[in-house]
């Protein structure tokens, strides 16, 4: 195999399975596999052109007659929160935002472990170990980080931000032009404070402190009630045939 052949990827197809969002649907992936081999540029513009990261796979639909999963990408820069996003803001004006290694945790995984089992009990992740967990985390060949959200300080012995209970984690990459999150996970007992849309709102800041133009929120799938939220964060831009086009 020549030098050129390495670096350009090979791509696989998935057996097809019952799609987890659209009933009486199969799914299909097409997929390749991300190694330090192949150029950092194609890396990236595989996860910014419709690609979504999982561990060192990229992967996204291949199914056949059906084009529902569309990728979608919030506009940093013209962004505004309506008077709903606001409240939500106010309501976790407690939490504190920390970016951190892209390192996994017991204390993350029992937080993961409890939204699993309250949230997604019959998921694909339902069976996941501290090991399948430390790898959807470590597992990355591209500038992954986690960020999490923990109750600020009110007693005088919490110095330490570990000390303060945590509420939430997410994990993303940043890309060339963008933070694309991976994947979130919060306190299933705390519905009041709508964390998972904290969540978005707050890394939508941040990418516009570093300058990025775009939040990947990965796929939006119409008929899916799971998905429907990624809608709410206009303006925003979908992948179609013709490319990235305004929502």
């Amino acid at each position: 195999m020549t030098e050129q052949q390495k670096q350009f990827p090979e791509f696989y197809v998935t057996a097809p399975q019952a799609c987890p969002y659209l009933p009486g649907r199969a799914e299909r992936k097409l997929f390749t596999h991300l190694t330090h081999d192949k150029p950092r540029v194609l890396i990236d513009n595989l996860l910014k052109g419709g690609f979504r990261r999982s561990q060192n796979i990229a992967y996204m639909p291949y199914c056949e007659g059906c084009q529902a999963c569309v990728s979608v990408r919030v506009l940093v820069n013209e962004f505004e929160p309506g008077r709903n996003f606001r409240r939500i803001q106010e309501r976790n004006r407690d939490l504190k935002a920390r970016r951190i290694q892209a390192v996994a945790t017991s204390e993350h995984f029992s937080l993961f472990r409890s939204y699993i089992d309250a949230r997604h009990g019959d998921g694909g992740m339902a069976d996941m170990s501290v090991l399948d967990y430390a790898m959807m985390v470590e597992d990355s060949i591209v500038d992954t980080f986690l960020t999490e959200y923990r109750v600020g300080p009110d007693k005088p012995h919490l110095h330490r931000a570990e000390s303060a209970p945590l509420k939430a984690v997410a994990l993303c990459d940043q890309l060339s032009d963008g933070i694309s999150m991976v994947y979130s996970f919060y306190d299933p007992e705390d519905d009041a404070r709508s964390i998972g849309t904290h969540m978005i709102l707050e890394h939508i800041e941040y990418a516009r402190r570093l300058g990025l133009p775009y939040l990947y929120l990965g796929y939006w799938i119409e008929g899916s009630r799971k998905m429907s939220y990624k809608s709410r964060f206009v303006p925003q831009e979908r992948l179609g045939a013709e490319g990235w086009t305004r929502a």
